[in-house]
């Protein structure tokens, strides 16, 4: 008896675990001409640089060749003090290589301007900077290849980074313009294309200095500020597509209205008059005073749009191709405050000229009909009314006013065209 019998659970009550398969792995063969220990170390993964062929391995030198090598001194032509150094060379039937150092050309070095000492008292004259120190400037230039933080490390005076840099650039700079022929010849040149701006690059470290500088919590508040920025542009963003798409109706509807042909009647029922309000400029303020910090050019735009809002995108474009007649810039080149505010005041100007004349164009389409006199005068009794009264024998008849209406206004009864017959009499 054991504990299954004293539980009364089933001698096999819990199955045989079912092995698990193991994927069979695919047997590589080993390639000829590679050692077992390289191969094992490889793992069969083909390496990231292309190896030789095999047959490459296996191939034997040719019998009249006898290969050695050999210690043998070496000369490279990059050093300027004749340093003779040793290296195993590959030697073929006792003859060693000849040619310079293999490594040699590798070997650049930056061609630093010369200059004359005429050249330099009437072009290269500088009240800040003492011929010595210039001398001195350039062999260091060359020594360590325009490498200007070792340079500045190891010139005598105190000078920074930036004016040993602009030193030398400007000196190669004169020189080149200098020596030239005409300013055509360098003018494509970088030294003279794109000159050195000192201040520029001190203001680009200054800056460079203050990011790298910032804490955890700048960075984090920078951070806010970014994100509260992009929150605000995604929530001003379905506002603005609501107002184009209620305006989009509203425009359409005066440009059917300006365009309305002479002799049709536009009632103000199918016809809205354009509106000459203009939104406050408060709003858009507000929402400006959130940012802090802005260009005026922006708050332009703003304002210019918030003005803008009540009339299609036509009605704009008509604005800014009249300005551009007149010859005034979309935007002030000079966006000062008294600027942008006349700018602002000509566009509203304009704004109310064009919805002005949208008014008389309905104003004449509604009373054209009146002027021109295009209906049709009311219908009365014709100038050849004929009246043949009943005792007659030969079919005369009586027009009526129903028969006339029937037949078309200012149209005469057929019967008054008809010939009478002739009496029996008359025969």
């Amino acid at each position: 008896m054991d504990a299954k019998d004293i539980l009364g659970l089933p001698k096999n009550s819990f199955p045989a675990l079912e092995k698990k398969s193991r994927p069979h792995k695919e047997s590589h063969r080993k390639p000829d001409g590679i050692s077992r220990e390289v191969y094992a170390l490889t793992g069969g993964v083909p390496p990231l640089m292309p190896s030789l062929d095999s047959s490459q391995l296996k191939k034997k030198p040719p019998s009249h060749e006898k290969i050695t090598w050999q210690w043998l001194p070496f000369t490279n032509s990059a050093r300027k003090d004749n340093l003779q150094l040793y290296h195993w060379v590959r030697v073929v039937n006792g003859v060693p290589p000849t040619g310079d150092y293999s490594f040699a050309k590798y070997n650049k070095s930056v061609d630093v301007v010369k200059y004359t000492d005429e050249e330099y008292d009437k072009y290269l004259t500088d009240p800040m900077w003492t011929k010595e120190e210039t001398n001195q400037l350039f062999e260091l230039c060359e020594r360590f290849d325009l490498r200007f933080i070792i340079i500045a490390d190891r010139f005598p005076s105190s000078r920074t980074v930036e004016e040993l840099k602009d030193r030398y650039y400007s000196v190669s700079r004169a020189i080149l313009i200098a020596r030239a022929s005409s300013t055509g010849d360098v003018a494509t040149h970088p030294l003279v294309k794109e000159p050195y701006n000192v201040s520029q690059e001190i203001e680009r470290k200054r800056a460079l200095s203050m990011v790298l500088s910032q804490t955890r919590q700048q960075e984090r508040r920078d951070e806010e500020v970014l994100v509260e920025a992009k929150r605000i542009a995604e929530l001003r963003m379905p506002a603005k597509a609501v107002e184009e798409s209620q305006l989009a109706p509203s425009n359409a509807g005066a440009e059917v209205t300006g365009r309305a042909v002479p002799g049709e009647t536009a009632t103000p029922s199918n016809a809205q008059l354009p509106s000459i309000t203009f939104p406050d400029n408060a709003s858009t303020l507000a929402s400006l005073r959130i940012l802090r910090v802005y260009l005026r050019t922006y708050a332009l735009d703003q304002m210019v749009q918030a003005t803008s809002s009540s009339a299609g995108p036509r009605t704009v474009k008509r604005i800014e191709q009249t300005l551009l007649d007149l010859g005034v810039n979309l935007k002030p080149r000079v966006p000062t405050k008294a600027v942008c505010a006349e700018h602002l005041e000509l566009r509203k100007e304009m704004l109310t000229l064009l919805n002005l004349q949208k008014q008389v164009q309905y104003k004449e389409a509604e009373g054209s009909p009146f002027r021109d006199g295009s209906y049709n005068e009311a219908p009365g009794t014709p100038k050849d009314w004929t009246f043949i009264p009943d005792t007659m024998n030969f079919g005369g008849e009586r027009v009526s006013k129903k028969d006339q209406k029937r037949k078309g206004h200012g149209h005469p009864s057929s019967s008054a065209h008809k010939r009478p017959r002739k009496k029996a009499s008359e025969f």
